[in-house]
Formats: structure tokens, C-alpha cells, sequence
């Protein structure tokens, strides 16, 4: 089964760094120099998250949807 999981990538003027949210996994952090490093930061830590929750034998969490709409004000 291939799942789809969130990655929010955000640069932090207070840390200098780009800080990385993965909201289905109880909003796991972790963070990058680069947008191209926190990318691949995200990407093996929901690579381990998940890993653990199978061999936990956790269920894993329902990827989400955003409303992406832009709404004119």
C-alpha cells in the first residue's frame, strides 16, 4: 500500500533554518539548512515513523486534505 502523508516546509527567520512539519504524525518536526535538506530530513523521518508504527503494530494515521482554495476577500 503506498500512502500519501503531508510535508509542510517553513523558513524560520528566528532559527534560520527550514523548519518541516509532518501534521499526520502529531505534528513530528524536524528542519533543514535547505528546502532541499528538510525535504530529504522529512522524507526519512516519515520513512522511520512509519516503520515504527508497522512494527508496533500501530495503525498508521489517514493521510489528510487541505483546502487549498483561495477565497477573495
Amino acid at each position: 500500500m503506498t500512502c500519501r502523508y503531508s510535508i509542510l516546509i517553513q523558513w524560520s527567520d528566528e532559527d534560520h533554518k527550514y523548519i518541516v512539519t509532518l501534521p499526520e504524525f502529531h505534528n513530528n518536526h524536524t528542519h533543514g539548512a535547505t528546502y532541499e535538506a528538510a525535504l530529504k530530513n522529512a522524507q526519512e523521518v516519515l520513512e522511520l515513523l512509519i516503520k515504527t508504527y508497522q512494527d508496533e503494530g500501530w495503525p498508521l494515521p489517514q493521510p489528510k486534505t487541505f483546502d487549498t482554495t483561495v477565497s477573495a476577500a
